[in-house]
C-alpha cells in the first residue's frame, strides 16, 4: 500500500486549490459547521462545495496516516489494521456475489483503495464514480502502479445525478461514501436507476444510532464535531437509511451494525488510550508528530497557509469519531444488502 512522504503531505494540502487560496478555502469551509456558525440547510444547499473543499483540503492527510482505503471496519482479536481493511472490502465483494466479467460500480471511491482491491479480489471490472477531480487523478496514478488501470476506471460527476444509462451496473457498492449525500433517498434512487434488475447494492453508512439522543447537548456536539470533521451535511440514523432503501423500491435482504459484531472496536486507531507501531501514524502520537511536522512544514513554506487548520479539522473528526463510539451513539459500519426487484412496478 503506497504512502505519501512528509513531504508530499506538505505539496498534497489543498488538492486541485490553488496554495495560496487554501488558508481562504479552509475558512470558507468551516463557516458551513454548526460549531463556526453554519447550519445543516446551508450545507444541503452547497453540498457539492463542502465535499469538494474538504477533499481538496484533507485528501493528502487521509494518504498519509490511514494508507489507500478510507475507511473504518472492526476488527477481530489478532488481526492487524491493514488486514481489518482488506478483509472488510473483500466481505463486501463476497456479499454481492461479485464474479469475473461483471461490471460494477463504486459510489464515492475516494482515490480508489477499495475499488483496487475488490478489482484484484474478484476479477470484476470496476467504475470508481467520485466528483472529486484532485482524489480521481490519485486513482489513476494508483491503479496505473498497481496494474488494474485497464480493467478499472473513473467517471467524474454527482451521484445525486449521475450521467449514467438506466440499468448498466450489475453490482454496485459504497463504503462510507453516501454519507455526503444531502438527500439519502435521491442518492439510493440514482443507484436504483442505473443498477440492473435483479442485481444488488450493498453500503456500510455512516449512522446516528437508535442510542442517540437529539436533545443530549453532548450527543449534539458529538455529532457537529464528526460533521465538521467529516465534511457531512447531516449524519443520518440507521432508520432513515433503512426506511430511504424501501422507499425508492429496493428489497432489504439483510442490514445490521456490523460495529457491534467483533471484539475489537472500529475506532480502536483513533483512541487516545491506543498505541499501535503498525499504524503509528493514526495514533495520538503519530497525529500529535505530523501537527507538528505540517506547522513545521507551513512555516518553512513547504505546505500552504492554511495547512495547520486542515490538521486541527481531521484532530476534531478523530475526537468526535472516538466519542461517539464509545457512547455507542455514532457507527460508520451501518451496512445493508439490498436487490432491485426482476420485474419493476409500473
Amino acid at each position: 500500500m503506497s504512502r505519501t512522504g512528509v513531504l508530499d503531505l506538505g505539496s498534497g494540502v489543498g488538492g486541485k486549490i490553488e496554495k495560496e487560496g487554501v488558508l481562504s478555502a479552509v475558512q470558507e469551509y468551516e463557516k458551513y459547521h454548526v460549531l463556526y456558525g453554519g447550519n445543516e440547510e446551508l450545507r444541503r444547499q452547497n453540498y457539492t462545495d463542502v465535499a469538494n473543499k474538504y477533499y481538496d483540503l484533507s485528501t493528502s492527510f487521509y494518504e498519509f496516516g490511514w494508507g489507500e482505503s478510507f475507511h473504518f471496519a472492526p476488527r477481530w482479536k489478532g488481526e492487524s489494521f491493514r488486514e481489518s481493511l482488506k478483509r472488510y472490502e473483500h466481505f463486501i465483494a463476497l456479499q454481492l456475489g461479485l464474479k469475473p466479467g461483471m461490471k460494477v460500480l463504486d459510489v464515492g471511491c475516494g482515490i480508489g483503495g477499495p475499488l483496487r482491491e475488490i478489482a484484484r479480489f474478484s476479477l470484476t471490472s470496476i467504475t470508481g464514480l467520485n466528483n472529486n477531480e484532485y482524489q480521481i487523478s490519485r486513482g489513476i496514478e494508483l491503479n496505473r502502479i498497481a496494474g488494474v488501470d485497464k480493467t478499472c476506471n473513473f467517471l467524474k460527476a454527482d451521484f445525486m445525478k449521475m450521467p449514467i444509462p438506466d440499468n448498466t451496473f450489475d453490482a454496485i457498492y459504497a463504503l462510507e461514501a453516501t454519507c455526503h449525500a444531502p438527500d439519502v433517498a435521491g442518492c439510493y434512487k440514482e443507484i436504483y436507476r442505473v443498477l440492473k434488475p435483479g442485481q444488488c447494492f450493498a453500503a456500510y453508512e455512516w449512522c446516528m444510532t437508535d442510542s442517540f439522543d437529539p436533545n443530549n447537548q453532548e450527543h449534539q456536539k458529538i455529532k457537529a464535531q464528526i460533521e465538521f470533521g467529516d465534511g457531512l451535511t447531516d449524519i443520518r440514523s440507521t432508520r432513515q437509511c433503512l426506511e430511504a432503501l424501501k422507499q425508492v423500491g429496493f428489497e432489504v435482504l439483510w442490514e445490521k451494525d456490523l460495529g457491534t459484531t467483533s471484539p475489537v472496536p472500529w475506532y480502536l486507531p483513533l483512541d487516545p488510550n491506543h498505541f499501535s507501531l503498525s499504524n503509528f501514524r493514526s495514533t495520538v502520537p503519530g497525529r500529535f508528530l505530523t501537527r507538528n511536522l505540517v506547522k513545521c512544514l507551513e512555516c518553512l513554506g513547504l505546505a500552504p497557509k492554511g495547512s495547520q487548520k486542515v490538521s486541527y479539522l481531521l484532530e476534531t473528526a478523530a475526537e468526535g469519531l472516538v466519542q461517539g463510539g464509545k457512547k455507542e451513539i455514532f457507527t460508520p459500519n451501518y451496512f445493508f444488502l439490498a436487490r432491485k426487484p426482476q420485474a419493476e412496478a409500473h
